[in-house]
């Protein structure tokens, strides 16, 4: 048994099938399928079996898995570290499309700067993609606003965020000073897509407070958001961090929760076995200079 099984092991249970891993290990489906049998020979028994077209790990196989990724990650760390001692290192960094808008740009070139050996390279999607690279060791570290379900990894609240209502001048609500939550009932709204955290938060409170609405936008660009916020006249919940520049043009007025069930954090995750480099701890040091939010003055309140 090699790290190579291992690897290939991990493949066909991420993929579901012995070609899709191939193709993503760059390797023959015989090459795969016989790296399976070794291993199944070496542990005595099946670690998958076959139902339809798909694969599907045994009890002996989902004993395996997660021991195997630690091994892979592991080892993929160590050869990092000592073939590039002395050159430079990448860190794998995720965030969630609010942070990658909002703050990863600004945070990058300040790691970078403190950490001039280390090269950053971002991805951006929503929470339950970076929660599955993470597990998968496809990425270092991230930075998400959702939940994280996974006992696996291990999630530090470092930033102060809120999510506001966002009214464009066209609506109604636009002069108002302070609105019931009663007053969201059947109105249109821009919305995240799933597996958004700020989708889930704002679907959650609506849920609680036994209100209806209707998304007539769905999309994973804040711009767009805005942008149906700004023209099309529809209500939006979002990140106040996103639209410091519409609030003091006076585009967009916005209404904070006046019981905080809309305040939140943005959170360091990592595997809960990561060997933490230099390079994660100045990232940790840098967001907690970001951890306070700024509340305009003449925000207006959702009761």
């Amino acid at each position: 048994m090699t790290i190579r099984h291992l690897n290939i092991f991990v493949a066909v249970a991420d993929y579901g099938s012995m070609s899709a891993a191939a193709t993503h290990l760059y390797l023959s489906q015989p090459t795969v399928s016989q790296a399976i049998r070794e291993l199944e020979k070496h542990y005595n028994g099946l670690l998958f079996e076959r139902l339809g077209k798909k694969l599907y790990l045994t009890e002996r196989g989902e004993l395996l898995l997660p021991r195997a990724r630690e091994l892979v990650r592991q080892f993929e760390e160590t050869e990092e570290l000592i073939l590039n001692q002395g050159q430079s290192l990448t860190l794998k960094l995720g965030s969630t499309i609010t942070v990658g808008t909002c703050l990863t740009p600004r945070l990058i070139p300040e790691l970078q700067k403190s950490c001039p050996d280390v090269k950053v390279s971002s991805y951006v999607s929503n929470t339950r993609a970076i929660e599955q690279k993470l597990l998968r060791s496809e990425l270092d570290v991230g930075i998400v606003e959702g939940e994280i379900y996974s006992p696996d990894l291990h999630v530090l609240p470092i930033v102060d965020d809120r999510l506001v209502l966002a009214v464009g001048k066209e609506h109604p609500f636009y002069l108002k000073k302070v609105l019931h939550v009663q007053d969201l009932e059947q109105e249109q709204f821009a919305m995240r897509e799933q597996g958004s955290g700020t989708r889930q938060l704002f679907e959650d409170y609506a849920t609680r407070h036994q209100i209806s609405f209707q998304t007539v936008w769905e999309a994973n660009s804040p711009g767009t958001l805005l942008n149906a916020v700004l023209y099309d006249g529809v209500l939006s919940v979002m990140s106040l961090r996103l639209m410091y520049h519409e609030i003091r043009n006076d585009s967009i007025h916005v209404f904070q929760n006046e019981n905080g069930e809309w305040n939140r954090k943005f959170k360091l995750v990592y595997h809960k076995n990561k060997f933490l480099t230099p390079a994660v701890h100045e990232l940790e040091r840098i967001l907690h200079s970001y951890r306070n939010v700024e509340i305009p003055e003449n925000a207006g309140i959702l009761r």
